[in-house]
């Protein structure tokens, strides 16, 4: 079954908004880890607005007590993300080309320009022990050019689909995500999907993409938390992916 992996981000950005520590990162992972989630993402930025330096070390030593979950660290390699990499040694590292002030994750990797220069940081990752994944739009015929650099994952960009959900576009956007999983599965490659997935979205995409290893959720996941608390939030996700694999409603 799809692995569910709670991005804390949007917990570290309210903490950050005081000096005292409240809510506590490492508290709210706990929580989720003890509700069924199989793993913890951070995606630590260079200006420190959400997770920050702390936070990495503190939660690698915290996921040591849960041996059956996996830290997933996301961010630019050609930023400071090498440095966790070889600091904590997640169980997997996923290259998002984020600008360093950019506002959110808003696009995948371009592997005809960016290749080359990826190609070293890949190996220099799974060396660390890192499984390593590229966060992709949905386009098939970059997914062999993903597995030929090295990764092991891709992960696809799912924004452009949450933003069709529910209009006219949504089937069309999902056939596409469909093709560009069927091509990473082809090309070897394991499939991870996130960004602006919810409860509504989840199960319909899920149903339509073949093979998702993982899901990855922040920001809906943290605003469902101030509504239904961290644990009944990760609970309700667990559910929507056993919803897709069962075919219930």
């Amino acid at each position: 079954m799809t692995a569910l992996s709670v991005n804390l981000n949007k917990v570290a950005l309210l903490r950050n908004t005081r000096r005292i520590g409240i809510p506590s990162i490492t508290k709210m992972a706990e929580i989720a880890l003890a509700a069924g989630a199989d793993g913890i993402t951070v995606h630590p930025r260079p200006d420190g607005r959400h997770v920050r330096g702390a936070d990495v070390t503190a939660l690698a030593q915290l996921l040591r007590a849960w041996p059956g979950a996996e830290f997933n660290i996301e961010g630019n390699p050609f930023h400071q993300l090498m440095r966790y990499v070889h600091e904590v040694h997640p169980q997997q590292c996923t290259f998002v080309p984020d600008d360093a002030d950019a506002f959110t994750s808003d696009h995948g990797w371009d592997l005809q320009r960016d290749g080359e220069r990826l190609q070293p940081l890949i190996a220099e990752a799974k060396a660390a022990g890192a499984r390593v994944s590229l966060f992709m739009d949905p386009v098939p015929e970059a997914m062999a050019l993903a597995a030929a650099l090295g990764a092991d994952r891709v992960e696809l960009y799912t924004e452009p689909y949450a933003r069709a959900f529910g209009t006219p576009t949504q089937e069309a956007l999902l056939a596409q995500y469909r093709a560009a999983a069927e091509a990473a599965l082809a090309a070897g490659l394991a499939v991870n999907a996130g960004h602006d997935l919810n409860l509504a979205n989840l199960t319909p995409f899920l149903r339509a993409v073949p093979g998702v290893s993982e899901v990855s959720i922040g920001h809906a996941l943290i605003a469902d938390a101030l509504e239904f608390g961290m644990a009944e939030t990760v609970r309700k996700y667990l559910a929507a992916i056993r919803a897709a694999a069962s075919r219930l409603p």
